[in-house]
């Protein structure tokens, strides 16, 4: 089912290395496509609490989902000694929640407690560096049993003059269908005592995203580094999630019902501070707004250390808070008088915190006998949310160079 939880390639994205300065000398540089590194991702999720969007804000919202990606990058120069990088990403999430199954008030009665999506993923970057500039492009796919999407992107970077500072610009699209799969009491063949139907043809409707995505990067000195970041975000089509119930004051039940149209602006502002060859202090503030009328912000601090030429530690935190949407009332809160209502506590005000820390292991001898493993992360990440909910998430990286 369609949900929003946090997951490995969000919340244990890998360190990035230090921006290159110097051109690469191409004259001696094989054309041949060759693999330029893989990495093996896995991750297990868990969260509990008790404010489930599919039972109108109430009830168990246990899930666990475990995560498998696996990308590889290829790299190849062309005759004009350009850097051409091609990336290959597949992902598979299987997943189980208490509240899914909710949609047809049987718990672990039906297919809906349980789903696997699968997300495939291709891009391509060209970087001519001589000029300082990057093209790129790629194309996404994700789907599950009620839910699929199809992604598309297109870019370009540039570099000033100096190498030292870069603007990136990149347009992305998504196409989605969701399946209307409703809350089994409210679809038109159900009866008391008999169960639905729950194999039944279910309709559809789409779902667009657009989002133009704007940066830029600037190197201080060889110690401090900044980016700023805006996204320009419009959606449109059927927003809600149509298995979500709302329970109105009169004791009624009916699906979450939200606008056809929402736009939202994110800016942030990223600054990394090198003391040394030992200690990197990564921090990052974001501030979001929206046409539902949610605002937020964003603070996070990461601290990377390094304890040996082979070892380093990343302790993580992060900080939100965010404004409600003006959609949303709590269980048997709505009225009969409202147009617009939800009872899906991401869409309410709360805070959160996320903390947690990383250990990375370089390996230039490889690992188990095998030369081509040359760095192993293991990250573990703790969710608070002050409506109740928690989380837990652990991965493992390793990368083959």
């Amino acid at each position: 089912m369609k949900r929003i939880f946090l997951t490995a390639a969000a919340l244990m994205a890998l360190l990035h290395s230090h921006a290159q300065t110097t051109p690469v000398d191409t004259s001696h540089i094989s054309r041949k496509l060759k693999v330029d590194e893989i990495n093996l991702v896995s991750s297990y999720y868990h969260q509990n609490g008790n404010n489930s969007a599919v039972t109108g804000g109430i009830g168990s919202e246990r899930l666990t989902d475990i995560s498998n990606v696996i990308d590889v990058t290829l790299v190849k120069y062309d005759r004009k000694n350009r850097k051409n990088k091609f990336r290959l990403d597949v992902g598979v999430d299987h997943y189980t929640s208490a509240s899914s199954d909710r949609i047809d008030l049987k718990a672990n009665s039906s297919a809906s407690h349980a789903d696997t999506r699968f997300y495939p993923s291709i891009g391509w970057t060209r970087e001519n560096e001589s000029k300082g500039s990057t093209l790129m492009g790629g194309v996404s796919y994700s789907g599950e049993f009620d839910y699929q999407s199809l992604g598309a992107n297109i870019g370009f970077a540039q570099k000033t003059a100096n190498k030292m500072g870069e603007f990136t610009a990149k347009f992305q699209a998504y196409l989605d269908q969701v399946t209307l799969i409703a809350p089994i009491e409210l679809r038109p063949n159900y009866s008391p005592g008999t169960g639905g139907r729950e194999h039944e043809q279910y309709g559809t409707s789409g779902r667009n995203t657009f989002a133009l995505s704007l940066a830029y990067s600037q190197i201080i000195n060889p110690n401090f580094q900044v980016e700023l970041l805006t996204d320009v975000v419009q959606q449109s089509g059927y927003l809600s999630l149509p298995f979500h119930r709302v329970y109105f004051s009169d004791g009624t039940v009916h699906q979450e019902t939200l606008p056809d149209k929402r736009f939202k602006i994110p800016l942030g502002l990223r600054a990394n501070y090198f003391l040394g060859d030992q200690f990197i202090i990564r921090t990052y503030y974001r501030y979001y707004t929206d046409s539902w009328g949610i605002k937020s912000h964003t603070i996070s601090l990461e601290t990377p250390i390094k304890l040996s030429p082979f070892v380093s530690v990343s302790p993580f935190y992060r900080f939100y808070t965010q404004t409600g949407a003006k959609y949303f009332a709590p269980y048997q809160a709505h009225g009969v008088s409202d147009e617009f209502y939800t009872s899906n506590y991401d869409l309410s005000k709360f805070n959160s915190n996320f903390f947690g820390a990383g250990i990375r292991y370089n390996l230039p001898n490889g690992l188990l006998g095998i030369q081509q493993i040359n760095m192993l992360e293991l990250r573990y990440g703790h969710y608070t949310k002050s409506v109740g909910m928690a989380s837990d998430i652990i991965s493992l990286n390793i990368r083959f160079k």
